[in-house]
C-alpha cells in the first residue's frame, strides 16, 4: 500500500509517480509491435499462431469466424434469467445514448452565408469484448449499443476463445441480441491487429472500440492512424473519496469489485481525512475478500496497488481526483457536500455521486458507457459514447452577395500567408 498526503510538498509528484504516465514499458512495446508486424505478414496464420500461444485454442482458418447458427443457438439457450437483466440493461443503456445523439444544424455566419454540421454513422466499426480474465458481457452492450444508436452499418467483434476453441455462450448471446452479427474468435494484440490490417478472414474496420489489457491497449496505440480508436481503456481504476460518514463495509466491498478483474495492474484509490479510517476500509476489504471467488487476486491488489490518500478536510479531495484522472470516482460522502464536490472534479471518467452509487451500477446498467479513460487519459479523453461512432462534416455555402462581404479578410489572409493563388480563387469569382 502506498500512504500519500496532501500536504506533504512532493505530494504532487508523488501521485503523479503512482498514477504513471500511461505509457507501455518497452517490453511490451516491442511485443506488440512484432505481433502487429507479423499479422501484417502472415495474416490469419499468424492470427492462429497467436491464438494457440495465447489462448491455448488451436482453431483452423475457417474456425476463426463463428459461424451464425451458434450465435443463434447462444441466444436461443440464453437463460431467461439472465435475458431479463440483459433486457433491463440494454433498455437503460440504449436510453442514455439516445438523449446524446448529436443533430446536424444550419445557420447564417455574420457574411450571410450558410454554415452549419451534418453527422454521419463510421461505415465500418469492430469491437473488442474481453474474455481472458473474466467474460465481459456487459462490454457487449457497452459497445454495441451505442454503435447501434448511431446507426453503423458495418460491425463486427472480436473475443477471445477459450481452450476449447469456443467463446463463451453469454458472450455470443449478448453480441446477438444487440445485432451484432459478424464475431470472430480472436483476441489479445492479434484481434487489434487483424481488425486494423485486416486479413482474408477479416475485413478491416474504419475505427476499433472496446477496453482490454495492458497489451490490447498499447496494440490500439500503435495501430492509430491507421485506424481510428476509441479511446485507451486499460486495467481498471477506481478512487473512492470518503468522509467519515461513510460505512467502511461498503467502502471494502466497492475497493474489492474493481480488484477483482485480476489483471495485477487494476489502481486503487482510497481518499479520505484519516489513515484509521482507511485501515478500518483495508481490514474490512482483506476480511471480504476471503469469501469471493477472486480473493486471492482481489488481496494481491489491495497489498500492491491502493494508494491511500489522506486530506485535511474533505473539500480538499478534487484537487486529487483532477490530478489522477481516475477511470470510476466515487463520493461516499455527507449529502451536503456532493453537488459542491462533484462539480469541482473535472477529469474523471464516470463519477458516481452518493453512498448508494457504487460503481457496478456504471459497470452493469445505468446507462452510460463502462469503456472509459485510464492510465491519466482522462486529462484529454471521455468515455466512450454515441458521438464516437459518428463523424462530422462541416458545411459551407456562399452565394455572390456572401461572397463579397468575405473578400476583403480572404484578400488580408492571402497577403498575410503569401498564398495569392488562394486570394485569387475568390477575386476571380467577384
Amino acid at each position: 500500500m502506498t500512504l500519500l498526503r496532501s500536504s506533504d510538498k512532493d505530494f504532487r509528484s508523488q501521485l503523479r509517480a503512482f498514477v504513471g504516465s500511461g505509457e507501455a514499458a518497452p517490453d511490451v512495446r516491442a511485443t506488440v509491435a512484432s505481433i502487429i508486424a507479423d499479422v501484417k505478414a502472415r495474416g490469419d496464420i499468424a492470427v492462429l499462431d497467436y491464438t494457440a500461444k495465447f489462448d491455448h485454442a488451436k482453431l483452423t482458418v475457417r474456425q476463426i469466424r463463428v459461424p451464425l447458427k451458434e450465435l443463434e443457438k447462444a441466444a436461443a439457450q440464453f437463460d431467461p434469467a439472465k435475458k431479463k437483466a440483459f433486457d433491463e440493461a440494454a433498455k437503460c443503456v440504449t436510453a442514455f445514448h439516445a438523449r446524446t445523439l448529436p443533430k446536424g444544424w444550419t445557420a447564417k455566419n455574420p457574411h450571410g452565408a450558410t454554415v452549419g454540421e451534418r453527422h454521419h454513422a463510421i461505415q465500418r466499426c469492430g469491437l473488442y469484448i474481453p474474455g481472458g480474465q473474466v467474460p465481459l458481457v456487459s462490454t457487449v452492450l457497452m459497445t454495441a449499443l451505442p454503435a447501434k444508436v448511431a446507426g453503423v452499418p458495418e460491425l463486427c467483434a472480436c473475443t477471445p476463445p477459450g481452450p476449447d476453441g469456443k467463446i463463451n455462450p453469454d458472450i455470443l448471446a449478448a453480441l446477438y441480441l444487440c445485432g451484432v452479427r459478424e464475431v470472430y474468435a480472436i483476441g489479445g494484440v492479434q484481434a487489434i491487429a487483424a481488425m486494423a490490417l485486416g486479413t482474408s478472414t477479416v475485413t478491416a474496420v474504419d475505427k476499433i472500440f472496446g477496453p482490454g489489457n495492458t497489451f490490447v491497449t498499447e496494440a490500439k496505440r500503435q495501430v492509430f492512424g491507421l485506424v481510428g480508436v476509441d479511446l485507451l481503456p486499460g486495467p481498471s481504476e477506481v478512487m473512492i473519496i470518503a468522509d467519515r460518514t461513510a460505512k467502511p463495509e461498503w467502502v471494502a466491498a466497492d475497493l474489492c469489485a474493481q480488484a477483482e478483474h485480476g489483471s495485477g495492474k487494476e489502481k486503487l484509490y482510497l481518499v479520505t481525512e484519516t489513515e484509521a479510517f482507511a485501515d478500518k476500509c483495508l481490514a474490512a476489504a482483506r476480511a471480504q475478500s476471503n469469501s469471493l471467488t477472486h480473493g486471492e487476486k482481489i488481496r494481491k491488489a489491495l497489498a500492491a496497488k491502493v494508494c491511500v490518500i489522506l486530506v485535511s478536510k474533505i473539500e480538499d479531495a478534487a484537487e486529487a481526483a483532477n490530478l489522477v484522472a481516475p477511470e470510476h470516482l466515487e463520493l461516499m460522502v455527507a449529502k451536503g457536500k456532493l453537488k459542491k464536490l462533484s462539480a469541482q472534479i473535472t477529469t474523471a471518467g464516470a463519477i458516481l455521486i452518493g453512498s448508494h452509487t457504487p460503481t457496478v451500477l456504471g459497470d452493469f446498467t445505468a446507462g452510460p458507457s463502462h469503456t472509459l479513460p485510464t492510465g491519466g487519459t482522462g486529462r484529454f479523453f471521455s468515455g466512450l459514447r454515441v458521438a464516437d461512432f459518428l463523424r462530422r462534416t462541416s458545411l459551407v455555402q456562399y452565394d455572390p452577395a456572401s461572397l463579397k462581404k468575405a473578400a476583403g479578410v480572404v484578400d488580408a489572409f492571402a497577403r498575410m500567408e503569401r498564398l495569392d493563388a488562394h486570394g485569387r480563387s475568390l477575386k476571380i469569382r467577384l
